[in-house]
């Protein structure tokens, strides 16, 4: 089933046509930057040009920056603070005229991994971490998804969440070697292994594609490995989950 996609991310909310059975992108991603300021009614409209941009009328998946559950935000994350207690579902039907699924972003992202990526058919607690504006990530069990697995939210030192010291924007900010960042990322890492203790560690998001140039910094004992899907990841899995109806929904 032909099903479209949409990554909402910091700097930019991307989309592309699914078929959602194999996890193949139908068609090139189409990029439209996130508004300035990351208000609800204005990155609504984004997600309406982008429908528009492929002329499609049927379901949409949308991978959403932040805590989702039941359609509606739980905290604003990095987005403007009038998403709190929004249904984005919801706002985003309205401004579409279709039926839309909204799931955390980085739980689609693992969404696609475990169905058509390199976490298909892992057993046991894997975790899918989105290195990107934020640190996002995704729980699974035995491929089963747990929703809302904020880990980049644990507080750090001085830093109100952990992710704005150690997510690949702290990186640009302050013009980070591979080497300063990546045993930041480690540090990061050390955290999720001593609170869940997952089986394996999927790494996606931009700066998974740079794997090569931190690997040698990451130190810990879960094994830790790219996702194969990189960034069209948040795409394709905000699609499945609008076919698969995610448990979040």
């Amino acid at each position: 089933m032909e099903v479209l996609g949409i990554d909402i991310g910091g700097s930019g909310i991307k989309g592309a046509l699914v078929n959602s059975l194999t996890g193949e992108m139908l068609t090139k991603r189409h990029r439209i930057p996130t508004p300035e300021g990351r208000k609800p009614k204005d990155m609504a409209k984004v997600v309406a040009q982008i429908v528009k941009h492929f002329e499609h009328k049927g379901p949409v998946g949308v991978g959403f920056p932040t805590i989702i559950k039941h359609g509606v935000c739980k905290s604003p994350g990095n987005l403007h603070k009038k998403w709190l207690g929004l249904n984005v579902k919801e706002l985003f039907a309205e401004y579409t005229g279709l039926p839309v699924t909204v799931i955390n972003d980085a739980d689609a992202a693992g969404y696609a991994t475990m169905n058509y990526g390199i976490g298909k058919g892992k057993q046991g607690l894997v975790v899918m971490i989105t290195i990107g504006t934020g640190l996002g990530s995704g729980a699974f069990l035995d491929g089963e998804l747990i929703p809302n697995f904020e880990l980049g939210q644990i507080p750090y030192k001085k830093h109100k969440k952990i992710e704005l010291w150690a997510a690949d924007s702290a990186k640009q900010r302050e013009g980070l070697t591979y080497k300063k960042w990546g045993k930041r990322f480690n540090t990061f890492l050390k955290y999720v292994e001593l609170i869940i203790a997952p089986d394996l560690i999927i790494l996606g998001g931009g700066a998974s594609k740079d794997f090569d140039e931190y690997k040698d910094y990451i130190t810990i004992e879960t094994t830790v490995v790219p996702a194969e899907l990189r960034n069209s990841a948040g795409i394709v899995g905000a699609a499945a989950a609008a076919l698969h109806q995610a448990p979040r929904d």
